[in-house]
């Protein structure tokens, strides 16, 4: 009987009209694992964790390169709100598929530090949110030389992405407009031309708090799945909704990963791989196409470059880190859930 209470509910939620906000999935009383939410059940639950977007939409109709129509933007997370180059944060990231790109991995895994927003665009513009984040760096002082974390999904199918239509100033908007609170969902920042599971998905977001009262925040950018793959819950949704859909190329996702736990960058990395288990539990794989990668940093510390001396800190014992596997492996399941939305054909044509 439950399971066609969900069948009910979803078929409800997804034949919202284009302009509905949707109800997350907690709002349908579908609750995703066992760990309590967060008060915003966000990545912003994470105290001092922030997130902007830039939301760029215009035109519509047939393909004009260069004019649209445009359904693309950027998403900036910031870790907190003092000057991260200056106050670094421990951080790990993990390429799970690699056909997309993140930038900086390998200076954050060698270093085990994260000194920049992380920002999300579409495929085409990582070169200016590397610019855009170099940009806004510079603003904040001169003589840095950061190497900027920038992640991609490709949002060709809704947007005009050969017009290059994100800019240096939208990237520099994003960071500086990043606040706390409820983070907005779906088509919004990077999200904007993002399709998930043959829906329109795009940003979603989700927190856990453990039982020792650390919290763990998820923001996804979820451009990934097919149809029938479709698992909420544990239940085959995908399956039911047998409607006729398009042919969709297999995309991506970004999760970002933020905790209060103290964690070192190894430990952190561990949180990258479980990333991958609550994508599973969604129903999609890694497939060939797939640039699927994931990042995580702890706001516990400070690393200052002012000092020649770093104090003593402590971490989580092996033992302790099981609770948070969960959180994050639960988290990243409700934010890709709270992402498909509705079908959505009004695709770009050439």
């Amino acid at each position: 009987m439950a399971t066609k209470i969900l069948f009910c509910l979803l078929s409800l939620l997804f034949a919202l009209p284009s302009h509905a906000q949707r109800p997350r999935a907690r709002d349908m009383g579908i609750e995703i694992g066992t760990l309590p939410t967060g008060t915003y059940n966000a990545i912003t639950d994470v105290k001092g964790v922030l997130v902007g977007h830039v939301t760029l939409i215009e035109g519509s109709g047939e393909l004009v390169v260069g004019k649209g129509p445009v359904r693309t933007g950027v998403t900036a997370i910031v870790p907190h709100g003092e000057d991260i180059y200056r106050n670094n944060v421990f951080a790990a990231a993990e390429a799970l598929n690699g056909n997309g790109e993140m930038t900086g991995m390998a200076w954050i895994n060698e270093r085990g530090q994260l000194e920049v927003p992380v920002v999300l665009t579409n495929t085409l513009s990582v070169g200016e949110g590397y610019s855009g984040v170099v940009a806004y760096m510079l603003k904040q002082g001169t003589g840095r030389v950061p190497l900027p974390v920038v992640a991609e999904c490709y949002d060709g199918g809704l947007n005009d992405i050969a017009g290059r239509h994100v800019k240096i100033n939208h990237v520099v908007e994003a960071i500086e407009n990043a606040t706390g609170g409820a983070v907005p969902e779906g088509s919004v920042g990077a999200g904007t031309g993002m399709r998930a599971y043959q829906f329109k998905a795009g940003i979603g977001t989700a927190s856990r708090v453990v039982p020792d009262g650390h919290t763990i925040g998820v923001l996804v950018n979820a451009n990934c799945g097919r149809r029938r793959e479709l698992l909420i819950a544990g239940v085959p949704v995908g399956r039911e909704l047998s409607v006729q859909t398009s042919p969709t190329r297999d995309g991506s996702i970004i999760v970002v990963i933020a905790t209060d736990a103290p964690l070192v960058p190894h430990q952190l990395r561990r949180l990258c791989k479980r990333a991958a288990m609550g994508i599973g539990r969604t129903g999609t794989v890694s497939r060939t196409s797939s640039g699927d990668f994931a990042i995580a940093f702890s706001t516990a510390y400070r690393l200052s470059r002012s000092r020649a001396d770093r104090d003593t800190i402590t971490t989580l014992r092996d033992g302790r880190l099981t609770a948070i596997f969960q959180a994050t492996i639960e988290a990243t399941e409700e934010a890709i859930v709270n992402r498909p939305r509705q079908s959505h054909n009004a695709c770009v044509t050439a």
